[in-house]
């Protein structure tokens, strides 16, 4: 850091440097550190006096650190999670109706909570419509009995067009932490049925990884799942071909064995009378 506050003349640039510094002295440095990268790139755009500044810190590579496959449920985690809400209840239907949504949309818990009753669309071509990263906006088709869900609860919600899809018990819209406490509420109810939960850390963003493997997993393209989820590139899709067992299984399953047989050993005649012999 002391290397890089000298290349800046004013003191408030070389302060301001320090500060989104030292997050890189946390734990999550790697994220820092594309925050840093993200930050000198919008330097050497519009600061060219300080191009060669940023031109060094650019140059700087990141930690490397150990990468474990994402998380993920599986199809019997998932239809456990589904069973879990209690039908009988107002929360109940609209827990059910989000995570059912969650995990065929893969939509980001912030993309979640923001979906809006005009966002969507439950007609020919039923699909939700929703502003993601870099303010694009995707749709993401519904299957027939995610179309019957959301009818339903958009007819007992009975909001208007600009109101969000699901809100909190006092009618406001969802929090981040409102959605965790959902899921794992419902995720606890499901362990009993589904002893494979009870090793897992179920979060949001594990629903929007489970909808990229059954994705992957049914013999979508990659290609596809990256407009699905609203990738930037398909190199983050890449991580979930990682993390299928099953793909790798299959693939194992195309090769050839191998023809070796084995074979205990037997020593010719010569040996064994050398050997008496001795």
């Amino acid at each position: 850091m002391r290397h890089t506050r000298r290349y800046f003349h004013d003191p408030a640039q070389a302060e301001f440097v320090g500060i989104i510094w030292q997050p890189l002295q946390h734990p999550f440095r790697l994220h820092a550190g594309d925050v840093i990268h993200s930050f000198f790139h919008h330097v050497a755009l519009h600061e060219p006096s300080a191009g060669a500044v940023a031109q060094r810190v650019l140059a700087i590579q990141s930690k490397r650190c150990p990468k474990k496959p994402v998380d993920f449920l599986t199809r019997a985690e998932s239809e456990a999670v589904l069973a879990a809400p209690d039908q009988t209840t107002w929360s109940g239907r609209r827990d059910r109706t989000l995570l059912l949504v969650a995990l065929q949309t893969g939509l980001r818990v912030a993309e979640l909570i923001g979906l809006r009753c005009q966002d969507v669309v439950l007609e020919t071509g039923a699909h939700v419509r929703c502003t993601g990263k870099g303010r694009k906006t995707r749709c993401i088709p519904l299957r027939k009995e995610v179309v019957v869900a959301l009818r339903l609860w958009l007819q007992e919600r009975n909001g208007q067009p600009a109101d969000v899809v699901f809100t909190n018990a006092r009618g406001q819209v969802l929090s981040r932490d409102g959605v965790q406490y959902i899921l794992s509420k419902q995720v606890n109810k499901a362990r009993e049925r589904c002893p494979s939960l009870k090793t897992k850390r179920v979060s949001p963003h594990v629903l929007r990884h489970s909808t990229a493997m059954n994705l992957l997993q049914n013999g979508v393209d990659r290609s596809v799942i990256a407009m699905w989820l609203g990738h930037e590139s398909m190199d983050t899709t890449q991580i979930y071909l990682h993390a299928s067992i099953e793909l790798k299984e299959k693939a194992l399953a195309k090769t050839e064995p191998f023809r070796g047989q084995p074979r205990r050993y037997r020593p010719p005649n010569q040996l064994l009378a050398f050997l008496q012999a001795l």
